[in-house]
């Protein structure tokens, strides 16, 4: 659910930081509102309703509750981004330049700059290029839109085959299919310095993101990609991508989110904090003994979902079974106690609409070709 990263963060610059925190959020219930460690909770526009309203709605509670830091952590970021020259004196903002995330955020700059930058990426080409037309009747295959999010619109294609029609947009990619197994990163980063970065898979999956995910130790080569993407770009604030280890042993980058993403529930909360608040401490950022985790109720319903499908039911109940839910706190105990109720909005989105959780939990909040249009 969105709530779980955004959740991680508020309890980290509660603790660490003595923020008081305040969450701003489209629904007007969500995980994060029970939590001890939230002060208040706002119910402002969402930005696929009207993006202008929310952006307005931001600065109010910005002006109201005497805000100092605004830390965007989920999809939410790519139109927060937009307020930086709005903030008034002495409120600073966790994210760079909306521009900066934007050409991170497109499937399609994202990967020309990281091939600029020498590294490891597949073909990839605007469906309406020639390229894409023969990248496709050449083998297999992605396809998916410039600005796709929790894996909505997303086809693979495992054979040679033409385009269809209704793929063929200028919003819209094609990318060589890379097999081979896949890992995602999450990194927070400082002009141009990794000051920390997890590595993780996914072992039970809704869709296409993991609702259940291991922390893997031992990747040097997906941390030099990041170090050198980091170094090249400059970048300070949250960036995760995903990647495919090839069965050559090369590593390719395939998608980068410049937000919060699961790797981030592998940090101590207090460094955390502190990585956000000094990023020019220099002090390591410690990880958290536990090196898996899960969203309990999404990986639940995955598992129950999977009873008829042999193949995922014994490895869903597993990690079910083994992994620690990342919400659960017994000090804090009522985030996770009454999820049911304050996530009813995307589970039944999810229940009822066929949707993934992630789709579920970011339609409201994605940056979409329209917004794209109307940025500034």
């Amino acid at each position: 659910l969105r709530d779980d990263a955004k959740d991680v963060v508020e309890i980290a610059l509660t603790v660490f930081a003595g923020f008081r925190v305040i969450v701003a959020d489209p629904f007007a219930w969500h995980v994060s509102r029970l939590s001890t460690s939230v002060a208040a909770s706002v119910r402002v526009t969402a930005p696929g309703e009207d993006r202008q309203r929310y952006l307005d709605d931001i600065l109010r509670v910005i002006a109201q509750h005497s805000v100092d830091l605004v830390v965007p952590v989920s999809e939410e970021s790519m139109h927060v981004a937009a307020l930086h020259p709005r903030l008034p004196a002495g409120v600073r903002m966790y994210a760079p330049a909306q521009t900066t995330l934007l050409a991170l955020h497109s499937k399609h700059t994202f990967i020309g700059s990281a091939r600029d930058f020498g590294l490891a990426v597949p073909d990839t080409h605007l469906a309406t290029s020639v390229e894409a037309h023969d990248l496709a009747s050449s083998g297999p295959h992605v396809i998916k839109p410039i600005f796709s999010c929790s894996g909505r619109g997303v086809k693979i294609i495992r054979s040679e085959q033409a385009l269809a029609a209704a793929d063929i947009a200028a919003n819209t990619i094609v990318q060589r299919f890379v097999p081979g197994q896949v890992y995602s990163s999450f990194s927070i980063a400082n002009y141009g310095r990794a000051v920390v970065t997890s590595v993780y898979k996914g072992t039970v999956m809704s869709g296409t993101v993991s609702v259940a995910f291991e922390r893997v130790m031992d990747k040097p080569a997906v941390e030099r990609w990041i170090d050198q993407f980091i170094a090249a770009s400059n970048y300070s604030g949250f960036i995760s991508f995903d990647f495919v280890e090839a069965n050559d042993g090369t590593t390719y980058g395939i998608e980068c989110n410049p937000r919060v993403t699961s790797g981030v529930h592998f940090i101590e909360p207090d460094d955390l904090a502190r990585a956000i608040v000094e990023p020019e401490d220099p002090r390591p950022v410690r990880f958290k003994k536990q090196t898996l985790f899960q969203q309990f109720y999404p990986c639940l319903t995955e598992t129950q979902k999977s009873v008829f499908r042999h193949e995922d039911r014994a490895n869903n109940l597993k990690f079910l079974l083994k992994s620690r839910d990342v919400i659960w706190d017994t000090k804090d105990p009522l985030p996770f106690l009454l999820m049911p109720f304050t996530s009813y909005q995307i589970l039944a989105l999810s229940i009822f609409k066929g949707l993934s959780f992630g789709e579920a939990s970011t339609r409201d909040i994605e940056w979409t070709t329209s917004h794209q249009a109307t940025a500034h």
